[in-house]
């Protein structure tokens, strides 16, 4: 066989980042889909609601009574059909595909706003077209009453908000972004996540963002993704990720994991056992707790050695806010390589009426295009930072 040229190995390396993007995005939204109709409930309670544990695409929890059954009603969640996670992960790519450089608080208000609040477009669970802000919950609301409508400084608008995982969910774009780069993703989604989140809730979607970026570096591992997330995470967000992700290489099946994680995140989550009924304390600042989902996702892809089926059924069948483990747990697998089922990512595009894949090229563009900038502008700063050096010297 003829050695690689210099061409052809830049052309494989350009390959490898355009699938763990596309990895990373559709296992994603593959993730979300599974867990929308679980949500909320408890392990033991979609144990008995389907005979067994969820193993891939299953139907609304009500059945056909979803459009009127509480406390899920108007929502079609099952069936494929994506959630809020995805719409914002997609709304964030075109952003980038906007601004086409690395982003900020300022880009939230001047791009991401309208587009929640201008742009009609098919919303799955309501199958109907219709604006993603009559959708998104009201923690994502609140990009918009209060950017909008309340003209608070982005950089500030976070503050007030309920502090909750609803920034963390649709940051992948910013770690993929930064790919190979997990302070610069970090950097990057703390300063985005200004705008929607405080606390441990715009803590966590730096450090998901540096997960994926760390996911993405070339012979990456679980461990390794979980040691840079330590490396990065602050306060009582490294807390619970250090002490989920320690209980978790204990094991090697979700089954048996599935309660030792939530006893083990238990002490950093405000909200309480019943998700639905939530304490009087959550989702309140604080430098000792932490979101429950991002720990978790990463406890799964420990769990799962980095398999996405394995990550992301665990994460499904964790149950409480499982749609959105699945989706930071799905990114993470598929940005590490392991391979997204087809048969789940085909029945999603189809039965939620969206291109999975365009985003994922789409983001690829930029992505290479940022960092053709970053290059320049680095290597521009070499040469100054040089010139001034010699000057010093020659003094």
């Amino acid at each position: 066989m003829a050695p690689k040229t210099e061409e052809s190995q830049e052309d494989a390396q350009l390959a490898g980042l355009d699938e763990r993007i596309t990895g990373a995005l559709v296992g994603a939204a593959v993730g979300d889909a599974l867990g929308g109709p679980v949500e909320g409930y408890t392990p033991e309670q979609i144990l008995e609601r389907h005979a067994g544990r969820v193993h891939g695409i299953v139907g609304p929890w009500n059945g056909d009574a979803w459009r009127t059954a509480r406390p899920i009603a108007p929502y079609h969640k099952g069936d494929g059909h994506v959630t809020d996670d995805t719409l914002m992960t997609h709304a964030l790519v075109r952003v980038y595909a906007q601004v086409r450089d690395h982003l900020d608080a300022y880009a939230v208000a001047d791009h991401l706003v309208p587009d929640l609040m201008t742009n009609p477009r098919w919303i799955p669970e309501l199958e109907a077209e219709a604006l993603p802000l009559q959708r998104i919950f009201l923690a994502e609301k609140w990009l918009v009453a209060r950017i909008h409508y309340g003209h608070i400084d982005p950089r500030e608008a976070g503050v007030g908000n309920i502090v909750n995982c609803g920034a963390a969910m649709y940051m992948a774009p910013v770690g993929l972004v930064n790919a190979a780069n997990p302070a610069g993703a970090y950097a990057e989604a703390l300063e985005l996540a200004g705008a929607h989140q405080s606390s441990y809730g715009r803590e966590a979607a730096a450090v998901f963002a540096a997960a994926v970026a760390a996911a993405c570096a070339p012979d990456a591992t679980p461990d390794s993704v979980i040691g840079t997330c330590l490396s990065l995470a602050k306060d009582g967000t490294r807390a619970a990720i250090e002490a989920v992700c320690e209980v978790a290489s204990g094991y090697t099946d979700f089954e048996s994991a599935l309660r030792p994680l939530r006893e083990a995140v238990t002490p950093y989550d405000t909200v309480g056992p019943d998700y639905r009924s939530p304490s009087l304390g959550a989702r309140r600042p604080s430098r000792l707790h932490a979101i429950e989902e991002l720990p978790v996702a990463l406890g799964m892809l420990v769990v799962s050695g980095g398999n996405f089926r394995h990550a992301v059924l665990g994460s499904v069948n964790y149950g409480r806010d499982c749609d959105s483990i699945a989706t930071m747990a799905g990114a993470l697998a598929g940005a590490l390589g392991s391979e997204v089922p087809t048969d789940w990512s085909k029945t999603v595009a189809e039965a939620s009426r969206l291109d999975l894949w365009e985003p994922a090229r789409t983001l690829t563009e930029v992505t290479r295009e940022i960092f053709e900038r970053d290059v320049h502008q680095r290597r521009s700063h070499e040469r100054a930072f040089a010139r001034l050096r010699s000057a010093g010297c020659s003094d």
